[in-house]
C-alpha cells in the first residue's frame, strides 16, 4: 500500500525485490497522476468502440471520415525524424525477459522493440521484472547467466530500443488506483518513461514507443496528451517522445493521416501489424455472412485488401515525411532439417523483397537468425537509410480495404486453427507469451485469428471443402481430440484451463473481444 495525493494505491501482490526497484514512491505518484488524468477518456473511447461495432453490425461499413477530410487533403509533415531513427531497416521484436533483451539488442538489428503486449504473458512477475530488465539495459548494466552457466552481456553497439506498452483495452489488475485497476497502457508507459527517459536522452537517444491496437485518431490524441503531460512532469522538451503506431485494426486503416496528424509532434511513423489486422477484419465484420474468410494460410499479403492496406500506409507515411514499417517474419531457424530451413528462408526473402519493392522503410523479424537475411534484402534494394523520398501515387478506396478474399475452408485449416490456438493459450497461461509452434514464433495475434475464424465459420454455418458444416459439435470434437494429443507435452493444469477457455471463445453466442481479456483473470 502506497500513500498518494489523497487515496491509497493498492498493490495486489506480494512484495519482491524487483517491485521495490520499480515501484518507488515517486514512480507510483507519476503513474497515479497519469491514471487520474486520463482514465475517464480511456473509458469513453472504449465505449465509442462498442458504439462503432453496433453501427457495423447494423450495416454501416467503415469509410474515411468526412469530418477530417481537410487533414487528408492538406499538405503537412510530422516533426523531423531523430538521427538514431533514420535507419530502421531491420527491427527485431520480443518479450521483456532478460535473456531475450540482451540477444535482441545484440542481434545486429537497427531497432529492438521490447514488448509488454502480444508476445508477453502479463503475469505480475513478467511485467515488473521486464521493467527492471529494461532499466538495466538502458544503463548498459544488463547481464544474464543461464542455468547451464552461459554468460550473456550487452555489446558495445546495441540496437535502438523501442517499447510497446499494452493496448488501451487492457488493465493491470495488480495495481489499483482509487480502487480500480489502472490502465495497462499507462502503467507500462509510465513506469518505463519515469525511470528511463532522462537516461536515454543522456545516451544520445530518446524514449521511443510502439503503440498497439488503436481504432481511431481520437485514441491517438489521447496518447499524444499522455506524452505531453509526461514530458512536462519530468521537465523534458515536448517532442522528445517518438511513437510508431501499429495499424493493426481495420478502423485505423481509415484514419492513417489523422493518426499521424494527432501525433505529428511525437510521430515515428506507422507499421503494418498484419496478423492483428487480419484478426480485426474478422472481428469487426463477424456478424456479416459476406465477410467470411477462407483458411488462414490462404489470406496472404498478395490479397487485394491487404495489398491495398500496405500501399495506402506507405503512401500516407511518405507523404507526411515519416517511416512506413513492414510486417513480421515469424519464422525461426529449423536446425534439424536443412531442406525445410532453406524453404522457410526463401519465403522470408520473398516477403522482404515484396516489402522493400513496395516502398517500406524497414521490416520486422522475430528471431536473431533472420536479421542477416532481412538486412541483406534491404541493403540491396534500399541503399539509403530509408526511402521516404519515394512517394507513390496510389488511389485506395474504402472498397479496396473491404474487399473480402475468397477461397476454401478446409478440414486441415479448421484443425490447424484449433491446434495452434490451444497450444498458444496453454503456454500463455503458463507465463510465456512468445511461443515456437511449427517453426514459427507465435504471439497472441495468431491465436486471435485462429479462434476468431472458427467462431465466424460456426456463426455463419460455413462449409468445409468436403461438404461438412462447421458446427459446435464438430469443433468440440476436434478440440477434445487435440487436447488428448497434447496431454503430457503441456502441463495438465494449463492444458485443461486452455481447452475450457478456448472452447468458450470459439463457441459462445457472443464474440469475446480479446482472447487475453478473459484469460488474464487466470494469471498470477
Amino acid at each position: 500500500m502506497f500513500a498518494t495525493q489523497s487515496d491509497p494505491v493498492q498493490i495486489a501482490s506480494s512484495t519482491s525485490d524487483a517491485q521495490e526497484v520499480v515501484l518507488t514512491p515517486e514512480a507510483v505518484r507519476f503513474v497515479v497522476k497519469l491514471a487520474r488524468e486520463f482514465e475517464p477518456r480511456r473509458r469513453s473511447l472504449l465505449h465509442a468502440r462498442r458504439v462503432r461495432q453496433q453501427a457495423i453490425d447494423s450495416g454501416v461499413l467503415p469509410d474515411f471520415l468526412p469530418e477530417t477530410a481537410h487533414i487528408r487533403k492538406s499538405e503537412w509533415t510530422v516533426a523531423p525524424i531523430p538521427a538514431d531513427l533514420l535507419d530502421r531497416r531491420v527491427e527485431i521484436t520480443g518479450p521483456v525477459d532478460r535473456k531475450m533483451i540482451i540477444n535482441a539488442l545484440n542481434s545486429g538489428a537497427s531497432v529492438f522493440m521490447a514488448d509488454f503486449e502480444d508476445s508477453n504473458s502479463p503475469t505480475w512477475r513478467n511485467v515488473i521484472e521486464g521493467q527492471v530488465n529494461l532499466r538495466d539495459a538502458v544503463r548498459g548494466a544488463i547481464a544474464y547467466t543461464s542455468p547451464e552457466g552461459k554468460r550473456y552481456e550487452l555489446c558495445e553497439a546495441p540496437a535502438v530500443l523501442m517499447v510497446r506498452p499494452r493496448g488501451w483495452h487492457l488493465v493491470e489488475k495488480h495495481f489499483l488506483v482509487d480502487g480500480e485497476p489502472v490502465s495497462a497502457s499507462l502503467f507500462d508507459f509510465g513506469l518505463f518513461f519515469f525511470h528511463n527517459a532522462k537516461a536515454l536522452i543522456e545516451n544520445g537517444t530518446g524514449p521511443y514507443f510502439y503503440l498497439p491496437k488503436m481504432e481511431s485518431h481520437l485514441e491517438a490524441r489521447l496518447w499524444n496528451d499522455v506524452f505531453i503531460l509526461a514530458q512536462d512532469e519530468l521537465g523534458i522538451s515536448r517532442g522528445t517522445i517518438r511513437a510508431t503506431v501499429l495499424i493493426e485494426t481495420i478502423l485505423a486503416a481509415f484514419a492513417m493521416d489523422e493518426i499521424l496528424w494527432e501525433l505529428r509532434e511525437h510521430s515515428a511513423g506507422l507499421n503494418c501489424g498484419r496478423w492483428d489486422y487480419i484478426f480485426s477484419f474478422i472481428k469487426k465484420f463477424r456478424n456479416r455472412p459476406d465477410f467470411v474468410l477462407p483458411d488462414r494460410a490462404q489470406v496472404t499479403m498478395e490479397r487485394h485488401f491487404l495489398n491495398s492496406y500496405v500501399n495506402l500506409l506507405i503512401a500516407t507515411c511518405h507523404r507526411r515525411g515519416v517511416h512506413a514499417m513492414g510486417g513480421m517474419a515469424a519464422q525461426i531457424p529449423i536446425k534439424h532439417d536443412p531442406a525445410a530451413n532453406e524453404a522457410a528462408l526463401a519465403r522470408v526473402r520473398q516477403d522482404k523483397l515484396r516489402e522493400v519493392w513496395a516502398g517500406h522503410d524497414g521490416t520486422w523479424v522475430a528471431h536473431p537468425g533472420l536479421v542477416p537475411l532481412a538486412q541483406s534484402v534491404f541493403d540491396t534494394y534500399m541503399p539509403l537509410p530509408n526511402q521516404i523520398e519515394r512517394k507513390p501515387s496510389v488511389e485506395v478506396a474504402a472498397a479496396d480495404l473491404l474487399n473480402v478474399p475468397t477461397g476454401e475452408i478446409t478440414d486441415e485449416g479448421l484443425h490447424r486453427n484449433i491446434d495452434v490456438g490451444l497450444r498458444y493459450l496453454a503456454t500463455w497461461l503458463g507465463g510465456n507469451g512468445c511461443v515456437p509452434i511449427y517453426n514459427l514464433m507465435e504471439d497472441a495475434a495468431t491465436a486471435e485469428i485462429c479462434r476468431a475464424q472458427v467462431w465466424q465459420w460456426m456463426k455463419h454455418g460455413a462449409r468445409l471443402s468436403d461438404g461438412r458444416v462447421v458446427t459446435v459439435p464438430l469443433v468440440r470434437d476436434a478440440l477434445t481430440r487435440q487436447s488428448k494429443r497434447l496431454n503430457g507435452s503441456i502441463p495438465g493444469r494449463e492444458l485443461a484451463l486452455a481447452a475450457s477457455l478456448y472452447e468458450q471463445m470459439m463457441t459462445s453466442p457472443e464474440f469475446p473481444e480479446f482472447l487475453t481479456l478473459g484469460a488474464y483473470e487466470h494469471l498470477d
